[in-house]
């Protein structure tokens, strides 16, 4: 697996090509992965050290060089992710006899809460497309998928057509890693995308099989459809920043406001580990003390 940002040492080539071609990771994963180890390659190389001779004591000047670039925590610790899923691999393949990396700490990281809609918002931005138009229509439902199934944009961007099955109103998604998941969406969100799949979408002429197509007949881009949201929330009235991303966030938070328990979340999300998904039960808390204080008696002494 060569890259500009790697210098093709074998071990990061080999473990490079087992992310992609055994763990089907996605292409700026990659990328990001490949950046990682090349930085680490170039400091060992600028220091004369070597990859398979690599200490504890080693990777501990390379954090503090890594410090003294300017890398914040959180970008550290993706940094250190990156490095003990190499040293990981090189252990099964027993290119080191013990794990280079097991003294390292990841960095604490400060509690970032989601951006999320209220069902308000929600309900203002999925007003406004105008659904007698073919790209209205269109965007209606993709507004609709994104909040009824809690979709990444990578995976509302890359479904077909026949992910779908109207007979049980669910849809078959692909997330990270290519892992296949089953959500089930809400009668409306149904009827929106059975009568877009039906009389709208083959206004589009398609050329490509994905859902959601652009004026050619092709597949939408992120950045297509991140400028439709941003649209569209300032026609809302919306004055925060919002991504795609903020209404799976909206919908995680809504459910378990709803009553939902965790685990049903991790799963529709798409979450390997329920970690992930904890971080809806801080939102949950937050909105919980707001209303205590705006509304209980003693708030203001």
């Amino acid at each position: 697996m060569k890259s500009k940002d790697n210098p093709n040492h074998p071990w990061v080539d080999r473990y490079l090509e087992h992310l992609l071609i055994e763990k089907g990771l996605s292409e700026n994963s990659l990328a990001g992965y490949a950046a990682d180890l090349a930085s680490l390659l170039g400091f060992l190389r600028d220091k004369s050290f070597s990859l398979k001779d690599l200490t504890d004591q080693t990777l501990f000047l390379y954090l503090t060089y890594l410090r003294a670039r300017g890398l914040k925590s959180r970008s550290l610790a993706r940094h250190l992710s990156s490095l003990r899923g190499f040293f990981a691999y090189a252990l099964d393949e027993k290119w080191y006899k013990e794990d280079p990396g097991h003294l390292l700490e990841n960095p604490k990281l400060p509690k970032k809460l989601p951006e999320f809609l209220t069902r308000e918002e929600i309900g203002r931005v999925l007003a406004l497309p105008d659904t007698s138009t073919k790209l209205g229509m269109r965007d209606k439902v993709m507004l609709e998928l994104l909040y009824a199934a809690g979709l990444r944009v990578s995976e509302l961007i890359d479904m077909k057509v026949l992910d779908f099955d109207p007979q049980t109103g669910v849809l078959r998604v692909f997330g990270k890693g290519a892992k296949e998941r089953l959500v089930p969406i809400h009668y409306t969100a149904q009827d929106y995308l059975n009568r877009y799949l039906e009389f709208t979408r083959p206004g589009f002429k398609p050329v490509q099989d994905f859902m959601f197509l652009n004026r050619s007949g092709k597949g939408l881009t992120r950045q297509g459809v991140w400028k439709l949201i941003k649209k569209f929330a300032m026609m809302a009235g919306i004055k925060r920043s919002i991504s795609p991303h903020t209404f799976r966030h909206s919908f995680a938070t809504h459910l378990l406001e709803g009553g939902a328990d965790l685990r049903t979340v991790q799963i529709l999300l798409g979450h390997a580990d329920i970690s992930a998904t904890e971080i809806y039960t801080h939102v949950e808390s937050e909105r919980l003390r707001n209303m205590h204080r705006q509304f209980h008696p003693r708030s203001s002494f």
